[in-house]
């Protein structure tokens, strides 16, 4: 059997960075997908109207099927090699969809509930582990427990405790989407890369600021320039 072997520099090259973004409404989470090198979107949500001023390929979600399908085209149809970035928005809305497909085939709210983390977690796992993409998702934003580190904070909002609680260990980028303002009363927009008391988020890239511009595509180069392998001289 031959082993192939890959480095762990090669990893946001040839895998695509995988993100998750979260924040309350109106922050601009759909908007970001603009942002993104080559981008489809996957959409439970009608909100696409921020988008209106660009021409981007929206896969309309409404059941589980439909999910699976987009999946499948993904990963297998040629056309989907003209895009480089996987949107999907937003995964809050996307699970009310799977929640509201497995209520209707039980009558046991504990059952639908169990078949919603189980289906989530293997959609969230395919569609991150898709290979040569880079792939952007959002969720709403809430007050949660955490209960695996025992702590308050806000985090990616999910139908379900259990779910919320582990989403962020899915992805190595975590950021919370928020907005301020500057010293002449301006409103901006910024991406939170790290935790806080308040607000849950990472980089394990370890390339990024604290605080970054808004941009996907900027974000990805930042994190894949920084991660790729230098070349070398026949002098060394």
């Amino acid at each position: 059997m031959a082993i192939k072997f890959t480095t762990t520099k090669d990893a946001a090259n040839l895998h695509g960075v995988k993100m998750l973004v979260y924040g309350k409404a109106g922050m601009g989470k759909t908007t970001l997908c603009k942002t993104a090198p080559k981008p489809i979107i996957i959409s439970a949500e009608s909100g696409l109207l921020a988008l209106s001023d660009v021409d981007i390929p929206v896969i309309e979600v409404n059941c589980v099927d439909t999910l699976s399908e987009a999946y499948q085209w993904a990963t297998e149809s040629e056309e989907a090699n003209k895009f480089e970035t996987i949107c999907l928005d937003s995964l809050s809305e996307i699970a009310e969809v799977v929640l509201s497909n497995s209520k209707k085939l039980t009558k046991d709210p504990r059952q639908a509930y169990g078949e919603l983390i189980e289906k989530m977690s293997d959609l969230v796992r395919a569609f991150r582990d898709i290979k040569g993409k880079h792939v952007y998702m959002s969720a709403k934003q809430e007050y949660i427990r955490d209960e695996i580190v025992g702590r308050l904070s806000y985090g990616p909002s999910m139908p379900g405790t259990k779910l919320g609680q582990q989403l962020p260990y899915f992805f190595d980028e975590l950021f919370q989407l928020d907005i301020a303002k500057t010293d002449d009363g301006a409103d901006y927009r910024y991406l939170r890369t790290q935790p806080d008391i308040q607000f849950d988020a990472k980089d394990r890239s370890g390339v990024l600021d604290a605080i970054e511009e808004p941009d996907i595509t900027k974000i990805i180069k930042k994190i894949t320039t920084k991660l790729k392998p230098k070349k070398t001289t026949k002098n060394g």
